[in-house]
């Protein structure tokens, strides 16, 4: 059966992008309460608790006896779009991103002065927006669901008190749904091209602690990149006046590749007496990888999909030309007694998008984002973890043409707000 290569946001990995979440492209940050309270500063040096397992899998190493750490993070976007025009008639509400809400769960345990063994399950990447029915840039995108869920056994090795590191594979599965609505003709309905698809795959973290003075401690994490390949299919709903013996199948088997990107994370903490401490960290990420997508669908001809089959599913075409990318965090906590301490951050993130390939699936700007958290021990075995984000992007414009001749243009102005609850049992 003849392929025919479709290179879309109208895919599963295209939608990964969206405005609900904390980190650049499409990572998700929320794999840490008392790491968001400082704005993820010191995320690779703090080893704060078992959630370390995925900042950086040597800091296992600081952790005594076993430890269980698990938490849920909310967050609840708000967009503003304005000046909007196109092709097509609609509404331009932007109550795209519903609430939404990230697990996590991390044990650990230190089985002697050298080797800790640990476990993470945990969301890298991932998103959901739905735009309202009768969306003016459905052409370019409609709604996008997409998950990742990891899961990382974790082993760690202490070569002495100053030195550790640490090694992780990651299983990693992917799912995600994507729909856009295109018109042949403005005068009648849309036609509903909807994606489902989904791949398991592996990758592996990676970090080092140095603790290089009595004050001083300093982390590396790698995240690998990820190869997956999502199988699944394209079904296409007739719509716009479309006879159906001009569109004899609407289901097609479909494939599309996609590399989530690797990072590094490099962050310091700095004991500056016995209640103060700051935490600095970089990331770096090489969305520069994704270019564009393309999916495989099989079998769309004329002959034997109808004979606007091609026109409605083979002919929309978007480039993604993403940037690599760099965020910066600077933090502090202070130990108030023994029962409580307070935190705070920073967060600078640059988004990897570009203001020519820019689509309303992927409306993001840099981002400054803004953190407190606390955390409380009311005994020696628990802690309760609380923190709060607020996030404010750059004001970003959309202007999206396709090769049907359709466009949308818009301004977006973005914001979120997040919340996070968490707890720590040491036993």
């Amino acid at each position: 059966m003849k392929k025919v290569m479709l290179k879309t946001t109208i895919s599963l990995a295209v939608a990964l992008a969206s405005t609900q979440i904390f980190a650049s492209g499409f990572a998700l940050n929320e794999q840490s309460i008392s790491g968001m309270g400082t704005g993820y500063a010191g995320r690779s040096s703090a080893a704060d608790d078992a959630s370390t397992v995925f900042g950086n899998p040597a800091g296992m190493s600081r952790l005594k006896g076993q430890q269980i750490t698990g938490g849920i993070a909310a967050i609840d976007a708000s967009t503003d779009i304005s000046d909007a025009s196109g092709s097509s008639t609609g509404t331009n509400k932007g109550d795209m991103v519903p609430f939404t809400t990230v697990p996590m769960g991390f044990y650990t345990n230190k089985l002697n002065d050298e080797w800790s063994v640990g476990f993470g399950v945990y969301a890298p990447f991932g998103l959901i927006t739905n735009y309202e029915t009768g969306f003016q840039g459905r052409a370019f995108g409609s709604k996008s669901e997409v998950k990742v869920v990891t899961l990382q056994p974790t082993v760690s090795y202490a070569f002495n008190d100053k030195v550790s590191i640490g090694f992780g594979p990651t299983i990693n599965r992917i799912s995600g749904e994507l729909q856009s609505d295109i018109s042949l003709n403005p005068r009648t309905g849309d036609n509903n091209i909807q994606i489902k698809g989904d791949d398991t795959a592996l990758g592996w973290n990676a970090g080092v602690l140095v603790q290089a003075t009595d004050t001083t401690r300093v982390g590396l994490t790698y995240h690998s990149k990820v190869n997956y390949k999502l199988d699944g299919h394209t079904e296409v709903t007739a719509g716009g006046g479309v006879p159906p013996q001009l569109l004899k199948s609407n289901r097609y088997d479909a494939s599309l590749k996609i590399e989530t990107p690797e990072s590094y994370d490099l962050s310091v903490t700095q004991d500056m007496n016995e209640a103060w401490k700051l935490y600095a960290g970089a990331t770096w990420t090489r969305w520069s990888r994704l270019k564009d997508i393309t999916v495989n669908n099989e079998g769309v001809t004329a002959a034997s999909g109808g004979a606007l089959a091609p026109q409605i599913v083979g002919t929309i075409t978007e480039e993604q030309n993403w940037h690599d990318t760099w965020a910066y965090a600077v933090g502090t906590s202070y130990q108030l007694n023994k029962q409580w301490v307070l935190r705070t951050g920073l967060t600078f993130d640059q988004s990897p998008t570009n203001n020519t390939d820019r689509s309303p699936r992927i409306p993001t700007g840099d981002r400054t984002i803004f953190s407190i958290g606390a955390g409380f021990n009311p005994t020696d075995d628990w802690t309760i973890d609380v923190a709060y984000s607020y996030l404010q992007e750059e004001d970003v414009t959309v202007q999206r043409t396709n090769r049907l001749g359709q466009s949308y243009n818009a301004k977006y102005e973005n914001s979120a707000n997040g919340f996070g609850v968490g707890a720590t049992y040491r036993f």
